[in-house]
C-alpha cells in the first residue's frame, strides 16, 4: 500500500506563517475599530476599497433603484435559487421538534428551539459578487426566525453590486451595508456608532474575515470557521475523466489565491491525464490569472493504491468539498465522517451546491469538518431545556436523591435546596446539613 503525491502545495510550516501574520493584522484592527467605532470603519473601508459613501446602511429607495437594475430573467433567477435554498432550510427546521416529556411521574422535562436574536451575515464580494452567500446567511435565517439580521457586503467595482443586494433584500434582511472585510465583522460584532452589536456573526469570507470571526468568537457566536474556499475531487476511471477532474478542481480553485484543491485518485492515467488537462485549460480559462495561482500553490494530486486508501487521506485531510465520481459513490457517503459537504456522482458538481440546488454553501474549512458541519437553520436556533416538577411525591423522591448526590460531592448547600422540598412536600425531618433518607 502506498500514497504517492504527484504535486503537492506549499508546505504546511509556510501556512502556518501566513495565518500567523493574517492573525496579528486582524487583531490590530478590531482594537482600532473598538477603540475608535465609526472613524477606523471608514478609514478602512477607503483604504481597502475606496469606498466612502455618507452613510454605509442602504435606504429602502436605494435598495429598489439596485434591484431595478436587474433583468427580469436575473431576478428571476436569483428568486429560483432562494426558493431552493429555502426548501431545504424549512425542512430542516420543520425536522426539529420542541419536546415535553414526563420522565417520572411529576417530573416534566422538555427543550425550546429558540432563536438567536439578531445575526450578522457577511456576504464576500470583492472579487466576486457571491449573490448565493446572501441566500445561505440571510434566507436560512430567516427560515429559523431571527427577528433581527443584518447584512455586510464590500462594494464591487466600486459600488453596491444589484445582485448582491437583491438576494439580502429578498431573503429578508433588515438592514443592508455596503462594508466588508475586517471592518464589517468589526462593526457588526463589537458595535459602532451606527451599527447596533449582533449576537451572531455567519457567513464565509476570505483569510482575514475567517481570522475576525475566530478572535471575536465568545463575544459573539460565529456559525463555524469557513476561510478560503477547499475542494477534493475523489475519482476512479470508472465514473470520472480528465476533462471532468480538471474542470472541477479549477472551478473552485478560481476563487481565490490560495483556494486548495486536491484530486485523490487510485488511477495514475487519470491523475497525470488530470495533470496534463489542467495546463490545458489554464490556457483558456478566463480566471486562470487567479485559479493558476492557487493550483501552483494549494493544489495537489495524490495517487492510492485502494480506496480505503483514498477514503483515509480523505477524512484526514477533511476538505470542504468533496466530490465523488467512482463505482462505490455510497460506500464513500456511509464512510466519510470528516468534510463540509459531499457531492455524488459525475452528474453532480460543486458549482450547483454553491449556487443554486438548495444545500447551504458556507461550510467548515481547514479541518474544522473535524468537529461541525456546515451553516444551516439549526445553527440559528439555541435548545434550552426546561423542567418542571407537578407533584408532592416527585418532589420529595427527586429531592432526596439530590440530597445525597449533592452530599457526595460536598456541595451542603446544594442538598439544602434539595432537603428544603424533602421537609415541605415530603414531611421527613432532614437535619440541616444532612442527607434525606
Amino acid at each position: 500500500m502506498t500514497i504517492t503525491y504527484l504535486k503537492r502545495g506549499k508546505p504546511e510550516t509556510e501556512r502556518q506563517e501566513e495565518d500567523a501574520r493574517t492573525s496579528a493584522v486582524v487583531a490590530t484592527t478590531l482594537a482600532d475599530i473598538e477603540a475608535r467605532g465609526d472613524a477606523a470603519v471608514r478609514e478602512l473601508s477607503e483604504k481597502f476599497d475606496n469606498y466612502a459613501p455618507a452613510a454605509f446602511r442602504l435606504s429602502q429607495p436605494e435598495i429598489d433603484a439596485l434591484i431595478a437594475e436587474l433583468s427580469p430573467r436575473e431576478l428571476a433567477d436569483i428568486k429560483f435559487a432562494q426558493e431552493q435554498v429555502v426548501r431545504f432550510a424549512q425542512a430542516q427546521r420543520d425536522s426539529m421538534q420542541d419536546i415535553e416529556v414526563e420522565t417520572l411521574p411529576g417530573v416534566i422535562l422538555g427543550h425550546r428551539n429558540i432563536p438567536v436574536q439578531s445575526v450578522g451575515c457577511y456576504v464576500p464580494g470583492g472579487k466576486f459578487p457571491m449573490v448565493a452567500s446572501a441566500h445561505m446567511s440571510v434566507a436560512t435565517a430567516k427560515v429559523a426566525g431571527v427577528p433581527r439580521i443584518v447584512a455586510c457586503t464590500p462594494p464591487f467595482q466600486g459600488r453596491p453590486n444589484p445582485g448582491v443586494i437583491a438576494a439580502m433584500h429578498l431573503g429578508g434582511a433588515d438592514e443592508i451595508y455596503v462594508l466588508g472585510g475586517i471592518q464589517a465583522i468589526g462593526a457588526m460584532a463589537l458595535g459602532i456608532e451606527t451599527i447596533e452589536p449582533v449576537h451572531m456573526l455567519v457567513g464565509p469570507g476570505n483569510a482575514f474575515v475567517a481570522e475576525a470571526k475566530r478572535q471575536l468568537f465568545g463575544r459573539v457566536g460565529i456559525d463555524l470557521f469557513a476561510g478560503p474556499t477547499e475542494t477534493m475531487v475523489i475519482a476512479d476511471d470508472t465514473a470520472a475523466d480528465p476533462e471532468l477532474c480538471a474542470t472541477d478542481l479549477l472551478g473552485q480553485a478560481e476563487h481565490g489565491y490560495n483556494s486548495p484543491a486536491v484530486l485523490v485518485t487510485n488511477s495514475r492515467r487519470l491523475a497525470e491525464g488530470t495533470l496534463a488537462e489542467i495546463e490545458r485549460l489554464l490556457t483558456i480559462l478566463p480566471t486562470a490569472g487567479t485559479a493558476g495561482v492557487s493550483w501552483q500553490d494549494y493544489g495537489e494530486v495524490i495517487l492510492c493504491d485502494t480506496h480505503q486508501e483514498m477514503l483515509d487521506v480523505a477524512n484526514d485531510i477533511a476538505p470542504e468539498h468533496v466530490q465523488v465520481m467512482t463505482d462505490r459513490d455510497d460506500w464513500y457517503l456511509q464512510n466519510m465522517h470528516s468534510y463540509g459537504a459531499l457531492f455524488l456522482g459525475p452528474r453532480t458538481n460543486v458549482a450547483n451546491g454553491d449556487k443554486v440546488i438548495g444545500t447551504n454553501h458556507t461550510l467548515p474549512t481547514k479541518k474544522a469538518g473535524r468537529y461541525t458541519g456546515g451553516l444551516w437553520v439549526g445553527k440559528f436556533l439555541k435548545t434550552h431545556s426546561y423542567q418542571r416538577i407537578t407533584t408532592d411525591e416527585a418532589a420529595a423522591m427527586i429531592g432526596a436523591y439530590g440530597s445525597r448526590l449533592c452530599l457526595l460531592e460536598g456541595f451542603v448547600g446544594h442538598a439544602e435546596q434539595c432537603n428544603i422540598r424533602v421537609r415541605r412536600y415530603g414531611g421527613q425531618d432532614v437535619p440541616y446539613g444532612g442527607a434525606a433518607e
